[in-house]
């Protein structure tokens, strides 16, 4: 490749505005019942395409503006940015603290589009005892987040997606005495800066380092590149968003203390089967072989992302969601079923269908019915 081919590689790769894509994560690549369509339905650019046949996902790198709006919608962490930038810019504000869209007129730090704010960093805020004021620009005519020929489902863009991020952020933090304190305000873009109309892909990004990189970079939180999740370390096997999401609930809450945390509960359907562990896109799920031959089903609370895939995906319908647990329920692996639990509950199971028999049967007999046919009822004429 020549030394222009090169260079230019290299350019396209700072500017390459894709979130990190990490395929174990993916419900699709899970074969997750139902399968999972949030992040190509919530694109305004038709940058993702899903193969079920492949059970693949692939981002356009052309089409991609970084709006952020895939991340926000994806329910397991298979799609992130960097998160600690903008915790950093964040943190290292006063009390009151400031964030804005690259297309709003505003000295403050800089996210190339909101709808890259996650819960996790107002709830680091609200730790940080900070008051958050969000400054977005105008996101209906916006090339980044919006495209004005394609409809979606109500709720499915920036504004609204901010909206959903301070109440998912809100409900996590409740545990710990109080919500976030943060608003959104509109700034209409002014002449100082870059104005809609132009698409803002890797190409458009890529032209805009030589037409305006000042009004571009200056402002913009840096994000250190993502590198490939190793899946072989468990410790990445958790998005660093819900881990960030843990560490915000500051102060810590009293063990009983109920935590808004979604996560499954098993009923006593439960055959067993191995099912809920091989969707779980976090193995947070692990199927336990016992010394006797039985089995655990075994959740770790804090690295489940609350996805529904278990749920979907479970044969019996066994599980569901509980959106809250007790803080203690952090402290070791949940034990959300087992081959002793489903005996004892098929023991008692018996035990009350033989007495619903016995009783049954000596309800006929003092409402008069003759439970012996050569019995004859009282009263009668008949011997």
């Amino acid at each position: 490749m020549s030394l222009i081919g090169n260079l230019l590689d290299g350019l396209l790769s700072i500017t390459d505005l894709r979130p990190r894509f990490t395929g174990p994560r993916c419900l699709v690549e899970r074969y997750a019942v139902g399968g999972c369509d949030a992040c190509s339905s919530a694109c305004p650019h038709g940058a993702v395409t899903i193969d079920l046949e492949k059970a693949s996902v692939e981002i356009s790198d052309t089409a991609c503006t970084g709006c952020g709006l895939c991340v926000a919608v994806c329910p397991s962490g298979a799609l992130e940015y960097d998160v600690e930038g903008t915790l950093a810019a964040l943190k290292r504000q006063g009390e009151s603290a400031r964030l804005a869209c690259s297309k709003a007129e505003s000295d403050a730090p800089t996210l190339h589009c909101l709808a890259r704010l996650t819960p996790s960093h107002l709830m680091a805020a609200a730790a940080w005892n900070k008051d958050v004021t969000l400054e977005r620009g105008d996101c209906g005519n916006c090339p980044i987040g919006s495209d004005l020929k394609k409809e979606f489902p109500e709720g499915w863009n920036v504004p609204d997606m901010l909206e959903d991020t301070l109440e998912e952020a809100h409900k996590y933090r409740e545990a710990s005495g109080g919500g976030v304190s943060a608003r959104v305000v509109h700034i209409l873009a002014g002449e100082g800066k870059k104005g809609g109309g132009e698409r803002v892909s890797r190409r458009g990004a890529f032209a805009s380092m030589f037409s305006s990189a000042r009004t571009v970079v200056a402002d913009l939180i840096p994000e250190k590149p993502l590198p490939f999740v190793d899946w072989s370390n468990p410790q990445e096997h958790v998005p660093s968003e819900w881990q960030w999401r843990f560490k915000a609930l500051k102060p810590r809450p009293a063990p009983d203390t109920l935590t808004f945390w979604p996560a499954p509960v098993v009923d006593d359907s439960c055959i067993l089967c191995p099912v809920c562990m091989n969707v779980c896109p976090t193995e947070a799920i692990v199927r336990e072989i016992l010394p006797d031959g039985g089995f655990e089903l075994m959740l770790e609370l804090s690295a489940c992302t609350g996805c529904n895939a278990c749920v979907a995906s479970c044969p019996p319908d066994a599980m569901t969601l509980e959106p809250y647990r007790p803080f203690s329920a952090f402290d070791t692996p949940l034990l959300l079923f087992s081959s002793a639990l489903k005996e004892e509950t098929e023991a008692a199971r018996e035990v009350e269908v033989g007495i619903g028999e016995e009783n049954w049967e000596e309800r006929k007999i003092w409402n008069g019915e003759a439970a012996n046919p050569d019995v004859s009822e009282p009263g009668s004429d008949e011997i």
